[in-house]
C-alpha cells in the first residue's frame, strides 16, 4: 500500500501519548525515521483484517442456539414493538434479550421485524444451528414455503429473513404456542408500556 501521508498529516493522525513519543525519540532520533516507523505500523495493521475491540465481540458459541421472537401492535396498525430472546440450551443461559419500539406498524410487520433483529443478533454468536421459535403459525408456514406471501409489502421482509438465514449452517423456523413464547411477548409489552401511545384527538374533539 502506497501512502500519501505527509509529516503534517502524520502528526495530526497519530497524536500519540507523550511518554510513547519520548520512547520513539530515543529509538529514532530523526523525525523522518519516527514518521516512517509509525507509517509502516499503521499500513501493516490496515493491510490485515480489521478487528473489533474485544468488548464488542460476543462469544462465538457454536452448537445449537434457540431464538424466541415476538412482535405486536396495539391497534393493528398501531404503536408496535419487538422482543427477542437468544438462549444457549446446552448451558442453560440467556445470551441476549432485546426489545424495541418500531413506530406504527401491523402485527405481521412487527413479527417479521422481530425475527430480522433476532437473526442479526444470533449471527454474531455464530451458532452451527439456530432454532427460531415464533408463535405466528402463518409466518412460520410462509418461511418454510408452505404458504405463499400474498401481500406485496411483506415480501421484502421475507426476502431479508431468508437472506439472513442463509448465513447460518442450519436454521429451523418452528411454531410454538403463545404460552411458550411468554418471555419475548413480555419484552414487547414492556417496550410498549414504558412508552405509552400518545392520545390523538380527532377533529372537533
Amino acid at each position: 500500500m502506497q501512502s500519501a501521508l505527509t509529516s503534517c498529516t502524520m502528526s495530526a493522525v497519530t497524536r500519540i501519548p507523550a511518554a510513547l513519543e519520548r520512547r520513539l525519540q530515543q529509538l529514532f532520533p530523526r523525525v523522518k525515521e519516527r514518521e516512517q516507523f509509525v507509517k509502516d505500523v499503521i499500513e501493516r495493521e490496515l493491510d490485515g483484517p480489521l478487528k473489533l475491540p474485544l468488548q464488542d465481540q460476543p462469544e462465538s458459541v457454536g452448537g445449537t442456539l434457540h431464538l424466541f421472537t415476538d412482535g405486536g401492535s396495539r391497534g393493528n396498525p398501531g404503536q408496535a414493538a419487538i422482543g427477542c430472546v437468544l438462549e444457549d440450551p446446552a448451558r442453560g443461559v440467556t445470551l441476549r434479550e432485546h426489545m424495541e419500539r418500531i413506530g406504527i406498524e401491523t402485527n405481521n410487520v412487527a413479527e417479521y421485524r422481530a425475527l430480522i433483529e433476532g437473526l442479526k443478533i444470533a449471527g454474531r454468536y455464530q451458532p452451527n444451528r439456530l432454532v427460531c421459535h415464533l408463535d405466528s403459525e402463518l409466518i412460520v408456514r410462509q418461511l418454510n414455503g408452505e404458504y405463499q406471501v400474498r401481500m406485496p409489502h411483506l415480501k421484502p421482509f421475507v426476502e431479508e429473513i431468508l437472506t439472513l438465514a442463509r448465513k447460518f449452517p442450519s436454521v429451523v423456523f418452528k411454531h410454538i404456542p403463545r404460552s411458550d413464547n411468554y418471555r419475548a411477548d413480555a419484552l414487547v409489552n414492556k417496550a410498549l408500556d414504558d412508552h405509552p401511545s400518545p392520545k390523538f384527538r380527532g377533529i372537533g374533539n
